[in-house]
């Protein structure tokens, strides 16, 4: 092949990353309030951020690790007070993504932030289970809803916020865990994991972000997770990779964010394709996308340069995301027939 058809292949393969039907499985709702959205929400209800403007607001979203970003992240939630803030929320996070042909989601809320402020848990879910459906009408964007527990406040907290959760669980799919890992292990919240898949819910929790294998490990075993988010770190336990692959744990990875909080120097040195070359059940999100510079398309484009993917490990990336999500299977099946499609539509079927 020559230099010029491989740069030509190479933007075929771009447009189809951004043509084809996305799956996003690792999304913090709070984590997609841009700053101009941030400083709309605050002028609507009143509320003072400690940013003279938008650019000045942007410029402090640039971090040094994970706890940097969570003190921003927490001090801008404030500005979402109302059923109406969470509908804006959700829905603008909804338009943005429909324009790069998310086709379903998966997302995070995390309520401990919105409650201890004094706004009703009722407030926060009603707000996103109707953008939600509203979504999925104009969209045709299908999704599911997962509460996230705070790793950093107690045990006694989080039981309190799923005795909150109980009026509303017909709008929960599944529990998650994030905030701060360190000295947070997941061993602290086994047993309301417990009573959430009591109850029929699915189980999440990030793990090998800040924290090592051992968070991984235990977030298996004493979690019982469908999922782990992240779980970039697990290359430090060469028996847990094994166990990864022997198990098919799906691992929802977000480059651009752990370049961001400095989890990984670099993208070209990011363990994606060798965790595809090894049969780790990988897939691309985006995490808090407003504060980590791209949402799925970006973060998808932005390994595919830096890690030099071929349409087979982007397809593989695709796929995976399909298989790990909560969809039932013939809507998987359809996902599937779809994303097959487009490949083909581009020049990545089979013969491709």
């Amino acid at each position: 092949m020559t230099r010029t058809e491989s740069h030509d292949r190479k933007q075929a393969l771009d447009e189809f990353i951004k043509a084809m039907p996305k799956v996003e499985l690792h999304l913090h709702i709070e984590g997609t309030l841009e700053p101009e959205s941030a400083f709309r929400f605050a002028q609507r209800n009143g509320v003072s951020l400690d940013f003279e403007n938008v650019e000045a607001l942007r410029r402090a979203y640039d971090f040094e690790n994970l706890q940097s970003f969570l003190d921003l992240y927490n001090a801008t939630m404030s500005v979402l007070c109302t059923e109406e803030d969470f509908f804006d929320l959700t829905w603008d996070y909804l338009a943005r993504v429909a324009e790069q042909n998310v086709v379903h989601t998966e997302i995070f809320f995390d309520p401990q932030g919105h409650t201890r402020r004094g706004i009703p848990f009722a407030t926060v879910v009603a707000g996103i289970s109707r953008a939600l459906e509203a979504g999925r009408q104009h969209f045709g964007i299908s999704s599911r809803l997962i509460l996230c527990f705070w790793r950093h406040l107690s045990e006694e907290d989080a039981f309190a916020t799923w005795a909150q959760a109980q009026p509303h669980l017909d709008h929960i799919t599944a529990v998650g865990l994030d905030s701060s890992e360190v000295g947070h292990p997941p061993e602290k919240f086994q047993r309301v994991y417990a009573a959430a898949r009591a109850a029929g819910l699915k189980a999440v929790a990030h793990a090998g972000e800040e924290g090592g294998p051992d968070y991984i490990r235990g977030t298996l075993d004493t979690l019982q997770v469908d999922r782990i988010d992240h779980g970039i770190r697990c290359f430090e336990d060469s028996a847990l990779v094994h166990r990864l692959i022997d198990e098919q744990t799906p691992l929802t990875l977000c480059p651009l964010s752990n370049l961001r909080l400095g989890v990984s120097k670099n993208l070209v040195s990011y363990n994606l394709a060798r965790m595809l070359a090894l049969g780790l059940n990988v897939c691309i999100n985006s995490d808090d996308p407003a504060y980590f510079g791209g949402y799925i398309t970006e973060n998808l484009l932005a390994v595919r340069v830096a890690q030099d993917l071929v349409a087979a490990q982007v397809l593989t990336l695709g796929r995976n995301a399909i298989d790990a999500s909560f969809l039932g299977a013939e809507d998987k099946a359809a996902l599937h027939r779809r994303l097959e499609a487009v490949a083909v539509e581009h020049g990545f079927g089979p013969s491709g």
